[in-house]
């Protein structure tokens, strides 16, 4: 355990942090699953709201800190990608 005054706040702020990325983390996870379940029942203009809400909680985790930008950029283009090729199959049959 830390001795020092100016130690013993950093591991407060360390618990915090930790817990706050922690949630953060939870909530992009819950929101990408949101997307693929939309996409699952077939509700694509579902599947698009829930995009947009995944890709802000995304790009906002980005700049706290959470992710990195190649990161952040592959989360957001794997959901889209996976949207959009749900919104051509119903065209084409």
């Amino acid at each position: 355990m830390a001795n020092i005054k100016s130690a013993k706040k950093a591991v407060k702020q360390n618990k915090v942090r930790r817990l706050r990325n922690i949630s953060r983390s939870s909530d992009i996870k819950t929101a990408c699953k949101k997307v693929e379940d939309a996409l699952q029942t077939q509700d694509t203009s579902l599947a698009k709201e829930m995009l947009r809400v995944a890709e802000s909680k995304i790009s906002r985790a980005r700049g706290k800190g959470l992710f990195k930008k190649n990161t952040a950029s592959r989360k957001v283009s794997c959901l889209a990608r996976k949207v959009a090729a749900a919104q051509k199959a119903p065209e084409s049959k």
